[in-house]
């Protein structure tokens, strides 16, 4: 009787151990804000670690993510779907502390339907003249670089601002063929502000681009850090240096109607980790409360 007792105690000490293991929360502790889990979209990941910790890893579809503390136990991390991202379910892994604990989260993507535009327009406007290639290709190669030699630390604080007051007239993501050509989808939000419009640094960061390409005319691309550019694209005129450190609102530019357009905007393009995502989601994530 005594060893059926022993046993017995046994069996419910370990049933009890396992109930307990089952129904204790995960050290790491992972939760998602996004205006929605689909192409395009950006998403906020706030990470709460059991201890404090000195650095926390992110990877999410493929690409390391950079995260950044916000508080004694809680960490960010900027995940960005990329335009040609499909539906499906992708793993986020989160690895923090020493030794390292690891946690993983479902970002489930929902599918998206772009606009399609067909356009007829002058054949000199949809292929480039021979000449230009190697400025094309040379522009193309910079671009690559500044996407991957992202300030390692945050350089903003502050929220992020709109660059110009106008509403956002052409919608991210379109998808446009000229004279039957597809051409990439449009990776930014177009504002048609009038020329010679005030445009400012939608938040602080150094300026890593200043000076005009062939495609998107005068630009300036800010590096905000840890991963997060933003390009303004088109302008008339150029106020800043590459180089130069900016802070929110900033001026660093005119609306213009440089490069390959046909009238006066501004093209807002944001990058998150190598994600093309639309930079309203930013504002409606990491913006000022309205």
């Amino acid at each position: 009787m005594g060893f059926a007792y022993d046993r017995g105690e046994m069996m419910r000490c370990a049933l009890a151990g396992l109930l307990a293991l089952l129904l204790a929360p995960p050290a790491i502790q992972i939760s998602a804000s996004a205006r929605s889990l689909r192409p395009g979209e950006l998403v906020v990941l706030s990470i709460a670690v059991p201890e404090p910790t000195e650095r926390v890893s992110v990877r999410a579809f493929d690409r390391d993510v950079a995260a950044y503390p916000a508080g004694d136990r809680t960490w960010h991390a900027l995940v960005g779907i990329d335009l040609d991202v499909k539906p499906g379910t992708y793993a986020v892994t989160v690895d923090a502390g020493a030794p390292p604990e690891h946690a993983t989260y479902d970002l489930i993507v929902a599918p998206v339907t772009f606009r399609t535009r067909r356009l007829t327009v002058d054949e000199a406007f949809v292929t480039p003249p021979a000449s230009e290639q190697a400025r094309i290709e040379r522009e193309a190669k910079l671009l690559d670089s500044v996407w991957n030699s992202a300030a390692g630390e945050r350089l903003w604080s502050d929220p992020f601002v709109r660059p110009v007051p106008h509403d956002a007239n052409s919608a991210f993501g379109t998808r446009s063929i000229f004279n039957g050509k597809p051409r990439n989808a449009h990776g930014g939000a177009d504002f048609l502000s009038p020329g010679g419009t005030p445009v400012h640094a939608p938040n602080a960061g150094r300026v890593a681009i200043a000076r005009s390409l062939y495609f998107s005319g005068n630009t300036v691309v800010i590096d905000h850090g840890l991963g997060l550019f933003s390009t303004l694209a088109h302008l008339s005129v150029i106020e800043v240096l590459e180089g130069d450190s900016v802070s929110a609102g900033q001026l660093v530019g005119l609306v213009g109607a440089t490069g390959r357009v046909t009238g006066a905007h501004l093209h807002w393009a944001v990058r998150a980790s190598g994600a093309r995502v639309d930079p309203l989601s930013v504002l409606a994530l990491l913006g000022s409360p309205q």
